[in-house]
């Protein structure tokens, strides 16, 4: 008999309040949740189909292990007994750093997930820590980490009360609002604007939001750090700072002031193609306001100066008097102070150097654009081995067929995923996780710690179906890893025996369900300790519990945690990189007549994870194409449906040409997270489309060196039509690489 259940989504920030219907075991429908707290009824196409992949025949039911070259099904036991032996021969022959971890997504929209992956690499002793960030947000997390004294201190606007916003590089009525929980962001656009909240949105697309809310504005490609240098010029010059509020609660005031002296609108808009005129008028807006926030995410991010952009960004908030204030941008309060717990703990703040390029890692992570370096380059903590949890890195970071090939002169290569991704299909072992409708959780991290959501509110849910097969949770699968490996979780002997006690004595009685341990136990264990009360307390709540709201003025001069107390508004770090501005300007003026390829996402597709559902990849959504304006195509000469080699320093691929007029002419878009013809998906291995991210180059020297971060939007391409063959060694669907 079916029977319908609250639970939350947890494929995106969004979180949002579900009604789920179960029948035999199976999700057979999903609705939003009309009474939920926060999210009000809303969710996305993405979310009421996810059932669709978790109840795919591809999903992974058994451990996997490449005998004879080819995967096949064997026991967990001996899945683990033979990957614990790699790991001890491995640490005993290379060290523990030739053990490697790459952390994707997915891993990030749970709470044991992420813990216990982290807590193996530690008992590892190991330092060789990847994660997804380095493709699309390390830039925000490398400097909050110097401006503010740690990396999760993420500033966000107080949309209930703004009174001008200005939305750089950023499209949430599709993406959402990037780290920020908004639910139905158009919605809340529409609301904006209802109420006289003045509305920019820059960006080289006319996008969904541009359509939905606001003044859209053209802006060049991976011109952003030029924009804000005006920006912040332009405020400097036409209005007088608190001085006493800068001095008082940040430092380096008179350092920020002479970057910008170089650069006002006249001098940019050569090169950003923002008319003087039409900065200043969004400068007059901002100041005007009474209460303001410049807001950035991907589009600003994925550039080569996506740190001193979002910096300048943070400093324009914070000196003109709306950071940690009421309208402006607030720093929200998790279930914990989760900065001055970092600054007692160490954690996300270590400063470990990679070996290729010397990259101090980020969130304890370093740059995932040279991974295939510190795999391929002979000596002293080479790596060897690597798990990938929660991430398919062979469609999402730069230069992927380089990655492949490194991948494949691993020792040891584990995935743990629900379905059999690219990077699986190269895998030493494959073991099959549970999916989010699996497990019991909590809103993952940054509304949980940081008290990031526009309405703050908590909530829980149980598993609502079992698992199939031999599906087993990450958090226990560490737990058997590590046992297998001979190490400890979190290097403590006690932990790791305490889990392996907990997990045998969860599995009593269960039967033929797969062992596990207790989920529900530790969540409460993390409520009860952060005060929040019990988890079966807060199961009872089955809409949410509301938290309460954001404080304006409780940031400043409280929780800051450099020794000083302050916002450091120019660390040297950051000051050195304004060093090449000018060669970097020089570098847009003179290839300012050349295409530029940004990325696009659709409402159908998630990174990576969506195309193995039929109703998201079906007529001609079976590719991705590459979105020209009609002046671009006619003077290439190409049309709707023609295909076009599209290369840039690294890469060629080919792909359909679709004409969009919102492009800025001068602009090209390919959408990412395409090229599944190598997996094992049924459906999305049909699929035709290409990886946007082999035309990105990495290697140490084409990575941002604040972040880390791979330069994977405003790229360099030559478009032209498709003539000839290119390498088939390299085909990949419609699109293809030549190296």
């Amino acid at each position: 008999m079916a029977e319908t259940v609250q639970t939350f989504c947890r494929i995106c920030e969004a979180l949002c309040g579900l009604e789920v219907t179960i029948d035999s075991d199976r999700v057979v429908d999903i609705k939003p949740d009309d009474q939920h707290v926060a999210t009000r009824g809303y969710g996305c196409l993405k979310g009421l189909k996810q059932h669709k992949m978790y109840n795919t025949p591809d999903r992974l039911l058994y451990p996997m292990q490449r005998v004879d070259g080819e995967l096949q099904r064997v026991s967990w036991n001996d899945a683990l007994s033979s990957i614990g032996g790699k790991v001890r021969q491995l640490i005993d022959d290379h060290g523990p750093d030739s053990i490697a971890m790459y952390v994707g997504t997915a891993a990030g929209f749970g709470v044991l997930h992420p813990v216990f992956a982290s807590g193996f690499m530690q008992g590892v002793g190991s330092a060789s820590m990847f994660a997804s960030a380095t493709q699309d947000c390390a830039n925000k997390f490398a400097v909050s980490h110097q401006v503010y004294g740690f990396p999760f201190t993420q500033p966000f606007p107080d949309l209930d009360h703004i009174e001008c916003l200005i939305i750089v590089g950023a499209n949430p009525a599709i993406s959402k609002w990037s780290f920020l929980q908004v639910p139905n962001p158009i919605r809340r656009l529409k609301e904006l604007e209802a109420r006289g909240t003045k509305i920019f949105v820059v960006d080289p697309r006319r996008t969904e939001t541009a359509k939905v809310a606001g003044e859209h504005v053209f802006i060049r490609p991976n011109t952003d750090v030029f924009f804000y240098l005006s920006f912040l010029n332009e405020l400097l010059a036409t209005t007088t700072p608190d001085r006493s509020r800068i001095d008082r609660y940040m430092t380096g005031f008179d350092e920020l002031c002479r970057v910008a002296d170089a650069w006002p609108p006249e001098r940019t808009a050569e090169v950003t193609q923002i008319p003087a005129d039409t900065l200043r008028a969004m400068v007059r807006a901002y100041v005007k306001a009474d209460g303001a926030a410049l807001y950035c995410s991907t589009g600003v991010n994925m550039g080569t100066n996506g740190s001193l952009a979002f910096w300048l960004q943070e400093c324009i908030n914070a000196i003109s008097g709306n950071l940690d204030r009421k309208g402006g941008t607030l720093v929200g309060n998790g279930v914990i102070d989760f900065a001055a717990f970092g600054k007692k703990t160490g954690i996300l703040l270590q400063q470990n150097e990679s070996r290729i390029g010397g990259f101090k890692s980020v969130n304890d992570a370093l740059p995932g654009g040279i991974l295939a370096d510190e795999i391929l380059t002979p000596g002293d903590r080479q790596i060897k081995a690597l798990f990938v949890t929660g991430g398919n890195p062979l469609i999402t970071m730069a230069n992927s067929e380089r990655l492949r090939d490194a991948f494949q002169q691993l020792e040891l290569l584990v995935v743990l995923d629900i379905q059999p991704s690219e990077t699986a299909s190269v895998a030493t072992h494959v073991l099959p996780c549970t999916s989010p409708f699996q497990r019991p959780d909590l809103p993952f991290v940054f509304p949980l710690m940081l008290g990031l959501q526009s309405k703050p509110y908590l909530q829980a849910t149980r598993a609502i179906v079992p698992p199939q097969g031999e599906q087993r949770d990450e958090a226990t699968i560490y737990v058997d890893i590590a046992k297998a490996s001979g190490i400890n979780l979190w290097g403590s002997a006690v932990a790791q025996r305490a889990m392996e006690l907990a997990k045998g004595v969860s599995s009593v009685g269960r039967g033929d369900r797969q062992p596990s341990i207790p989920q529900e136990l530790l969540l409460s264990g993390l409520l009860r300790a952060t005060k929040q009360g019990s988890f079966k307390k807060l199961l009872k709540e089955t809409h949410g519990r509301l938290r309460p709201e954001h404080d304006p003025g409780s940031f400043l001069g409280s929780r800051i945690i450099h020794e000083d107390g302050k916002m450091h508004l120019a660390p040297d770090v950051l000051l050195e990189q304004t060093k090449k501005l000018d060669e970097d300007f020089e570098l847009e003026r003179t290839t300012k007549n050349k295409l530029k390829l940004i990325t696009k996402r659709a409402i159908t597709t998630h990174n990576s994870w969506t195309h193995n559902i039929e109703d998201f990849v079906s007529g001609e959504r079976t590719t991705n194409h590459l979105y020209m304006h009609p002046d671009d195509a006619t003077r290439i000469g190409l049309g709707d449906g023609k295909l076009a080699d599209v290369s840039s320093e690294t890469n060629t691929v080919r792909v359909p040409v679709k004409l969009l007029s919102d492009l800025m002419p001068g602009t090209v878009a390919l959408p990412h997270g395409w090229g599944h013809q190598d997996s094992k998906m049924s459906v999305a291995s049909k699929t035709t489309g290409v990886n946007v991210n082999l035309l990105a180059a990495d290697g140490p020297d084409k990575l941002e060196r604040v972040s880390g971060m791979a330069h994977l939007t405003g790229i360099l391409v030559d478009v032209r039509p498709a003539a000839g063959a290119l390498n088939p060694d390299h085909w990949s669907g419609i699109g293809r690489t030549s190296s």
